[in-house]
């Protein structure tokens, strides 16, 4: 099965990937089809928007997978401004590059103390053939992977995830862009992001309705 990931971002193709390795899927991105044009994300929720891109995109594709994210700093309100919400990539109403979202988020958190602990919501939408279906969870997956991000940024990137030069597991310090690091959590905690992992993998296979 051919399937569209709305995105550029090379890292999410490669998470995509990861999710769906052992099915018969064939992925491509918005570059591959050389699609520019983009929808409007007015929605309150990553699901929300997550679903808006799928129905936009399942114009040009059979199968589409769209993911958007929004990212939460504990201790600041919902209706703070600085509250990075659904808005990372365009914190002030414009789009950032890689780096100058890390140079933004480096002096927002130094200016919260230099360390602060955050947290991602992510909502995914699908549309196959016509039919949409989304995820998103608000409770186990948020705090299972909580970390801190700090006002110093690691030399390493990640492409399309800039914000991960200025994370750090939160039990062994080490940034998200070092090898491994994701994998050092307390082991109640990988129980819960290996589950989520599970529980999203099988959203995606049912949506799309793939069997191995």
């Amino acid at each position: 099965m051919d399937v569209l990931i709305g995105t550029t971002n090379p890292s999410k193709v490669k998470r995509f990937a990861s999710l769906l390795r052992g099915y018969d899927v064939t992925l491509y991105t918005l570059r591959d089809l050389c699609i520019t044009e983009e929808p409007e994300e007015t929605g309150k929720t990553p699901e929300e928007n997550a679903l808006q891109k799928a129905a936009f995109y399942g114009r040009f594709a059979d199968c589409v997978i769209c993911n958007d994210a929004g990212l939460y700093f504990d201790g600041l309100s919902m209706n703070d401004p600085r509250q990075p919400g659904l808005h990372v990539r365009s914190p002030q109403g414009v789009r950032l590059a890689d780096e100058a979202m890390i140079t933004y988020y480096s002096g927002l958190i130094r200016s919260l103390g230099g360390k602060v602990l955050a947290h991602y919501v992510d909502g995914y939408g699908v549309s196959c053939h016509g039919k949409l279906s989304s995820f998103m969870e608000r409770d186990s997956s948020p705090r299972g992977g909580a970390f801190y991000m700090v006002a110093q940024p690691a030399p390493a990137r990640h492409p399309g995830w800039p914000l991960d030069s200025l994370s750090l597991n939160r039990r062994t310090g080490a940034y998200f862009v070092e090898e491994d690091s994701r994998q050092g959590g307390t082991e109640e905690e990988q129980v819960l992001l290996e589950d989520y992992r599970r529980r999203l993998t099988a959203f995606l296979a049912k949506a799309l309705g793939l069997r191995q």
